[in-house]
């Protein structure tokens, strides 16, 4: 069993790539409650996908260097973010709406620009579907910096994200700035989507933003609970996923998703079956 424990963790891209999950997985989940609570999954995997045309951009540009992918698409998720912000507020559409006219556009553009580079489907995969292995020690030390940023700014506005997400009218008359804070929250999900991108990629990335947190919310109504339950979820789904794809030769960033909804399927069913029978009981 040891054995078993220890032979992978023998490997540096093993260390380098559990200690990058665990980062990333306890940043999303904190930053995912509020997703959760205030009904922006849409939003976070538009935002994924809309980042597409920046990864395309960087690889251009930058001749396939990987340092200039980082920062265009970081550029690009802020951007896309702020549009999506600003256009459902100056327009008479909705959200949802304004999410999808720029998720549309931004993933064709990412789409005809990835179209032009003959080799995309190589040197691009691992944006795509994660490569959390191939992270190298300056990848780690990026990620921890803006994981660092992103949850001082969580917890620096802790009580004002607290009120929107449960009150927005009370928001309004405790006369908090909430398009400003609104714009905040975008801006911290959108870095923290190009953060994730190595672990997970972009077509999985909504999983770990969404489903620790959605799997603590089963279990808690009480929100510093539901961020602690959540992160440690997510950071056992990475290192078991990490675990499983080592042994089972399995794409890494499928392994961790695939762990972490495990982990929701097993707590939706103990709470429903604890439901049904507190609800037998009480009849």
């Amino acid at each position: 069993m040891i054995d078993f424990l220890l032979q992978p963790l023998q490997y540096p891209f093993m260390l380098r790539g559990m200690a990058a999950a665990i980062l990333v997985g306890i940043v999303c989940a904190v930053l995912g409650t509020y997703v959760v609570l205030r009904g922006m999954a849409f939003f976070g995997d538009a935002l994924a996908h809309a980042i597409l045309p920046g990864i395309a951009a960087g690889y251009l540009i930058g001749g396939g260097a990987r340092e200039p992918l980082f920062w265009w698409a970081l550029v690009t998720a802020i951007l896309s973010s702020i549009g999506i912000g600003a256009l459902s507020r100056s327009v008479r559409i909705k959200e949802d709406t304004a999410i999808g006219v720029i998720f549309a556009g931004m993933f064709a553009l990412g789409i005809a620009l990835i179209s032009s580079v003959r080799s995309y489907s190589v040197d691009l995969t691992h944006f795509l579907f994660g490569d959390v292995l191939g992270v190298r020690s300056q990848d780690l030390v990026l990620t921890a910096i803006f994981s660092g940023l992103i949850l001082l700014l969580i917890f620096a506005f802790y009580k004002e994200f607290l009120v929107m997400s449960f009150d927005p009218v009370l928001a309004a008359t405790l006369r908090l700035p909430v398009r400003l804070l609104d714009y905040l929250l975008m801006v911290l999900i959108a870095i923290t989507i190009v953060v994730s991108l190595q672990t997970v990629g972009v077509a999985l990335m909504v999983a770990m933003l969404v489903t620790p947190a959605a799997a603590a919310y089963l279990l808690t109504r009480r929100l510093p609970v539901m961020m602690v339950l959540a992160a440690t979820i997510a950071a056992f789904s990475g290192v078991v996923g990490l675990y499983l794809s080592y042994y089972l030769n399995v794409a890494s960033g499928s392994a961790i998703v695939l762990t972490c909804t495990a982990v929701f399927a097993l707590v939706w069913a103990g709470t429903t079956i604890n439901r049904r029978r507190f609800e037998k009981n009480k009849a």
